[in-house]
């Protein structure tokens, strides 16, 4: 399927630093939760199943990409307010996406 560059456009993907991290016993399948600083859009609570690769201590201070115009999805305890973004190692457990620099947090990828 192909798409325009206004279809791209709804999608508001913008960079974070994950400023607190937790188990997250409660969930269905393996998961984290997460804080997220977003700069002057300000913080979002987001869980993410990434246990396979990520230790919640080692996680704050990192930057990671999500998508922050989804609607808000409860997910067990925890209302999940942005899709913080991976893709499949060849076991197809979750490698997140991250700027290779430090940049402001809430900067819009384009």
């Amino acid at each position: 399927m192909t798409i325009t560059f206004d279809d791209f456009q709804k999608v508001d993907i913008r960079v974070a630093t994950i400023t607190r991290a937790e188990p997250f016993p409660e969930a269905r399948k393996p998961a984290i939760k997460l804080w997220l600083d977003l700069g002057e859009m300000g913080e979002r609570r987001s869980s993410a199943q990434i246990t396979r690769h990520y230790d919640p201590d080692a996680l704050v201070g990192r930057q990671v990409l999500c998508v922050v115009n989804f609607p808000p999805r409860q997910i067990g305890p925890v209302m999940s307010e942005v899709l913080v973004l991976g893709v499949p190692d060849t076991d197809d457990n979750v490698v997140l996406i991250a700027p290779d620099q430090p940049v402001p947090n809430g900067g819009r990828l384009y």
